[in-house]
């Protein structure tokens, strides 16, 4: 069966803190939708702590097609950004991003440690989001005269179809935005009306 669903957080709550052996681990969880947020959160967090030694990372974006990257930021290979992009994994999340500060104590904590420090920073800014499941969908746009402004507008209230985007004046044209499993049957529904012209964004 195809996939209709996914789960994500729904918004920043807070930051998290994981200790161990003096180091502190600050465990921060973020919805984010593209790269470009990415870079923003990363640069932000820079700055409130910009004392700290490492700035490790995971993220994960997309719902059917996913762009995922892990970054150690410094610390020993796969001991830190692998150990976070497994959590999101793990809670099976995506268009998150999770970014763990740590703040070196003084001893070493070898690569075990850091793994597990890092896994379990996540895992508790994870645990501290709140995880919601969305609908994947469908966008279309819907071209038309103004005369055959009724038979749309009934159609889209009668399937209580969402609305992104309208101009309606003597060309019309309305974007909706529709749930994948029923996207099909909606598009005949569309597809079937004369003098009107629906096609996927």
């Amino acid at each position: 069966m195809e996939k209709d669903t996914f789960k994500t957080i729904k918004n920043f709550t807070s930051s998290v803190l994981f200790k161990d052996k003096n180091s502190k681990f600050y465990g921060y969880a973020f919805p984010v939708f593209n790269e470009d947020e990415v870079k923003l959160k990363l640069e932000a967090l820079k700055k409130e702590h910009h004392s700290a030694r490492h700035w490790c990372y995971a993220y994960q974006i997309g719902t059917e097609t996913f762009l995922y990257r892990a970054n150690d930021d410094g610390e020993p290979n796969n001991s830190a950004g692998m150990p976070i992009y497994g959590q999101i994994q793990s809670f099976e999340l995506t268009n998150i991003l999770i970014i763990v500060v740590r703040y070196f104590g003084g001893v070493k904590l070898g690569v075990g440690g850091l793994i597990n420090a890092y896994r379990s920073a996540a895992k508790l800014a994870i645990e501290n989001s709140k995880i919601i499941e969305k609908t994947i969908n469908v966008t279309y746009l819907i071209s038309f005269d103004y005369k055959n402004m009724n038979k749309v507008m009934r159609i889209i209230k009668e399937k209580n179809l969402n609305i992104i985007n309208q101009k309606l004046e003597l060309n019309c044209q309305i974007t909706i935005s529709v749930w994948k499993k029923n996207a099909c049957s909606i598009f005949d529904i569309f597809n079937y009306l004369y003098e009107v012209d629906i096609k996927e964004q």
